[in-house]
């Protein structure tokens, strides 16, 4: 309702009503091309075959000049036959057929209903699918997190192969926003393969001893799972011989500790005192576990650096969807994807998290430019810029960027970027 819609002709009309004047569909392009400038069926064919794969091959030139002839013929404007060929070649990049686009649409509600009414159990089968698309398991974590659901750690003594769910906590420690959402939503628990370095074998090993009787410690645990050292570093680099051990520290020097003999060479484990070791820091915890399990269930890293970032002016996220059209506005995030669409003519979108959302920022390309170096380097990113509102939608276009990378220390945070 923003624009009109107009149509040259009641043919094209035809064609495009359904999607408002614009060609969405590769048939509509096929039916253009007959009913505006003429095509046979054939040729039209030949023009839906050229367009999938004109940027690779070339192949569209020839049918410019059949196109625009074809449609000046027919008393349609110059501007109106250019602009239908622009869109062709568009089509190159995202260009479907409509089958195509009916399947994505379910799939798209399916998912969009299943994140609303089921979150956990959409944040279980997410995780349990890794790696795939666009959101990296942190971002699944921190965004399911804000919307309620209740995500618990790696842990020997329940933990699956697969992420699962479990039965909501009615604790203070319970992310789930009221007695009545307790009752509905369950509790993620993070399963065995978000562990980076532990074996699929020793996984399974452990699920099965479990089934027998629990584990009295460390020894029995790698004893009666016949885990080898890198298996428990890995369980223990990952908090998951809490229950067991306690911090990561007393878990590494117990898991340290363990020899497993041959089996006919096995007699009862003899125990030696443990010294009395200092708890990790919350920030040593952080970077701990998104080197293990690439996401942290602590506190969001920017929510350890907020008083300084404060200092530096920096808003938050949520801050910022705040604001006004048009207002000037600071914020830093954390670096988690980067997009270089092909049809966005050198735009680079960027989305910087920090602990209260998203931003997506818009950097221009002479800015592009201008800061490769911090736009491409950066893991916490500063951006000034200005707020662009359209409804809820709100994006921050970038007038100046700074890297703030030295901030996080040793913590490694890894963007997803795309072309």
């Amino acid at each position: 309702g923003l624009e009109p819609v107009t149509y040259p002709s009641e043919a094209v009309r035809q064609v495009l009503a359904r999607t408002l004047g614009v060609p969405i569909f590769q048939e509509q392009v096929m039916q253009l091309a007959i009913v505006a400038a003429g095509f046979t069926p054939g040729e039209a064919d030949s023009l839906r075959r050229s367009m999938a794969a004109w940027r690779r091959k070339g192949g569209l030139e020839p049918f410019h000049g059949r196109l625009i002839e074809g449609m000046l013929a027919r008393g349609y404007p110059r501007e109106f036959a250019e602009s239908i060929f622009q869109q062709i070649l568009g089509f190159g990049d995202y260009g479907f057929p409509e089958s195509h686009s009916a399947s994505f649409a379910l799939l798209a509600y399916v998912s969009a209903w299943l994140k609303h009414h089921e979150p956990a159990a959409f944040l279980a089968a997410m995780l349990s699918s890794q790696p795939l698309g666009f959101y990296s398991p942190s971002q699944l974590v921190q965004d399911a997190r804000r919307h309620g659901v209740e995500v618990r750690p790696v842990d020997v003594t329940v933990s699956d192969s697969e992420c699962t769910l479990e039965v909501p906590s009615a604790g203070p420690e319970s992310r789930v926003p009221s007695p009545e959402s307790r009752l509905l939503s369950p509790a993620v628990r993070l399963g065995f393969l978000m562990v980076k370095g532990l074996s699929q074998a020793g996984a399974g090993r452990i699920i099965t001893a479990r089934t027998v009787a629990p584990f009295a410690d460390v020894e029995d645990l790698a004893r009666r799972a016949e885990l080898n050292q890198r298996d428990l570093k890995s369980l223990a680099a990952a908090g998951a011989l809490a229950a067991l051990a306690g911090h990561r520290r007393s878990a590494h020097w117990q898991a340290a500790g363990v020899e497993i003999p041959p089996q006919l060479l096995r007699e009862a484990p003899i125990h030696e005192a443990e010294p009395r070791l200092a708890a990790p820091t919350e920030g040593e915890n952080l970077i701990a576990d998104y080197g293990s399990l690439g996401l942290t269930l602590g506190r969001h890293p920017i929510a350890l650096l907020r008083r300084r970032l404060a200092r530096m002016r920096f808003a938050t996220a949520s801050e910022l969807h705040r604001l006004a059209n048009g207002r000037p506005a600071r914020t830093a995030g954390i670096v988690t994807c980067r997009q270089r669409p092909s049809t966005a003519k050198g735009v680079v979108f960027v989305t910087l998290e920090d602990e209260t959302g998203y931003v997506n920022v818009v950097v221009w390309n002479h800015l592009v430019e201008k800061q490769r170096r911090e736009l491409l380097g950066a893991s916490l990113l500063g951006v000034e810029g200005e707020i662009q509102r359209e409804g809820e939608v709100v994006h921050l276009v970038a007038r100046r960027l700074t890297d703030h990378t030295q901030l996080l220390g040793r913590l490694i945070a890894k963007s997803r970027d795309f072309h």
